[in-house]
This record gives structure tokens, sequence and C-alpha cells, in this order.
């Protein structure tokens, strides 16, 4: 099931899957590495990273994947000061 996410929230959901793609691809990931440490589908990774997609997750889904990507979940959402969460890569 597809979940939209709201309007007020597009630009939020599409940054988040554009951090989530990025810290992926620096760790040298595939997708389906990534679904397999946080444990998710490959498909939910591959929707969230879909370029201009809005598209709502869970939260423990958001947190598996900050965990399977070593950050805390908090960086995921400061989008805004990436430079700092690619560094500590």
């Amino acid at each position: 099931m597809r979940k939209e996410a709201s309007f007020k929230n597009r630009d939020r959901f599409i940054q988040m899957g554009a951090t989530i793609s990025t810290l992926r691809k620096i760790q040298g990931m595939s997708q389906e590495k990534l679904a397999e440490k946080a444990n998710v589908s490959r498909s939910l990774i591959s929707t969230i990273e879909a370029p201009n997609v809005a598209h709502s997750f869970s939260m423990d889904s958001f947190f598996n994947i900050a965990d399977a990507l070593g950050v805390e979940p908090y960086e995921l959402l400061k989008a805004a000061n990436f430079d700092d969460i690619i560094n500590k890569s």
C-alpha cells in the first residue's frame, strides 16, 4: 500500500529520501544491503529514495534505517546541516 505524504510534508520526505540515498551511497551500500540491515524491504528503500517522490513511512522503519546507516535519527532530520553528516561517515 502506497502512503502519499501530505502536501505540507512533501518536501521533507523528498529531502529525507535524498539524504538516505546519499548516505547509503557514501557508505558503498546497495539498496538491498541497507534493506537487509534495516529489516525493511528493498522496495521500501527504493520508494523512499525515488527522486521527487514523497512517500511516508513508519517511525519504526525510520529508526531502523538510521541505525543501519550508523547515524542518529535526528541527523537524518537535520538535512539542512547535511555536511556534518557526510563528514562523519
